[in-house]
């Protein structure tokens, strides 16, 4: 009697053991999913989810053009339509003015974001970026290897430069204003090991539309396509996104091809990688011509308030004014001044093309064309307030353009 009570005890046990032990296997794979879901730290805390009131698009000078009126001077916050629902992302990002008032302290919490937009000249500037910058504690850039480690002073981890050449593609493959918003932030705190809050510098380069379109075209005929994007908006990474080519690539494509997909993101690709997506329904129904207008309009509006935004922003065009605006508003010198390519070879593409086939490539990247009148006035005005307030301006300038022997250095007349 009393064996058989005690071999029912022991298979309770056994039941109860099982019982619990399958509970926490299923609790465990209940976290595994949750953190997949939740990838690159966008399921944190709600108060990561308040827009910073010191992210502001601020004008640098008194005068306005109408292209410029479009954009709110100051607005205190960008909201994210994401599923029907407003949703924000708290970062601290930092404005041209404030950068200029303030500085950038590299040995506190700032961090500049570089927004790489694919044949902007943006790998020429993300070298200089982590080889040129004449700094106390420089990054340290290992032979053989193709990024930097550009680590605060006296820090073994905490990177104040948050770019290819430095953290890597943490953020994914040329990731777009959307994606960096979302993810900065998540990612720096899973490098460094510690969750804090820092101020965000965005910095990015503009091109000529049509340059910019034509050299991505010859890009992907040789054989790129970045279709390890993650294309991520609104919580979710859009994987399905159709591609203009079968097989592994497009190499050999002809321009007429090239053009007529409806889907091709390097059609206004500027535009889109600066506006916020969740505005315009992230990629849903992007290459419809549902509600076109309406969309496009958004885009280019937020990009431009977007660009407006940024601390720092260049022009491949322009590199003398790019380099000295880069300089003063973070009071960082370059040791090796910008050079201004050659446009030859660009020339030399753009005769070999039709008259039709010019015209629809700027069909094709209206938005971007407008978007880049809208950054020449601006980097204009930029360039226009600081020399007023660089009491060494006439020696600053000098030392940028004496190897351009084609740029004048008197009068307002510099580009």
């Amino acid at each position: 009697m009393h064996c058989s009570v005690t071999l029912e005890n022991m298979k309770r046990w056994v039941k109860m053991i099982r019982f619990i032990g399958g509970l926490c296997l299923v609790t465990l794979l209940g976290i595994a999913y949750i953190s997949y879901l939740c990838h690159n730290s966008l399921c944190l805390a709600p108060e990561r989810f308040s827009l910073s009131t010191r992210y502001s698009a601020s004008a640098s000078s008194s005068s306005s053009s109408s292209s410029r009126s479009e954009v709110p001077s100051s607005p205190t916050s960008t909201t994210k339509l994401v599923v029907g629902h407003a949703s924000t992302v708290n970062i601290e990002s930092v404005a041209f003015e404030e950068a200029y008032e303030m500085g950038f302290d590299i040995t506190d919490r700032d961090v500049i974001v570089f927004l790489h937009i694919q044949k902007t000249g943006g790998t020429t500037f993300g070298r200089h970026l982590v080889r040129d910058l004449n700094l106390e504690n420089p990054c340290n850039c290992p032979r053989k290897r193709k990024r930097c480690d550009c680590f605060r002073p006296n820090t073994i981890n905490e990177q104040w430069l948050f770019s290819r050449y430095s953290t890597g593609w943490k953020c994914g493959l040329h990731a777009d204003w959307t994606e960096l918003t979302d993810c900065v932030e998540g990612a720096l705190d899973e490098y460094e090991g510690l969750a804090k809050k820092r101020r965000y510098f965005f910095i990015t380069v503009l091109r000529d539309p049509i340059h910019r379109y034509l050299s991505e075209f010859r890009h992907v005929q040789r054989g790129a396509t970045w279709k390890s994007a993650r294309h991520w908006c609104g919580g979710q990474e859009f994987t399905s996104l159709p591609h203009c080519y079968k097989g592994s690539n497009w190499t050999g494509v002809e321009l007429d091809e090239f053009m007529n997909c409806s889907y091709n993101l390097a059609h206004n690709r500027q535009t889109r990688m600066l506006a916020d997506l969740t505005l315009a329904g992230c990629y849903t129904g992007y290459n419809t011509t549902a509600d076109q207008l309406e969309r496009d309009r958004i885009l280019l509006q937020s990009a431009k308030q977007n660009l407006a935004s940024m601390a720092y922003f260049g022009l491949t065009e322009q590199q003398a004014v790019s380099q000295y605006i880069f300089e003063r508003t973070f009071h960082l010198d370059f040791e090796n001044n910008f050079d201004q390519a050659n446009a030859t070879l660009s020339a030399q593409a753009i005769a070999e093309l039709t008259p039709a086939q010019i015209e629809r490539v700027r069909q094709l990247n209206s938005l971007d064309e407008e978007l880049l009148e809208f950054a020449r006035q601006l980097l204009q005005e930029r360039f226009q307030l600081l020399k007023r307030r660089d009491p060494h301006f006439r020696q600053n300038w000098l030392r940028m353009v004496h190897p351009l022997k084609s740029e004048r250095i008197d009068g307002n007349s510099l580009v």
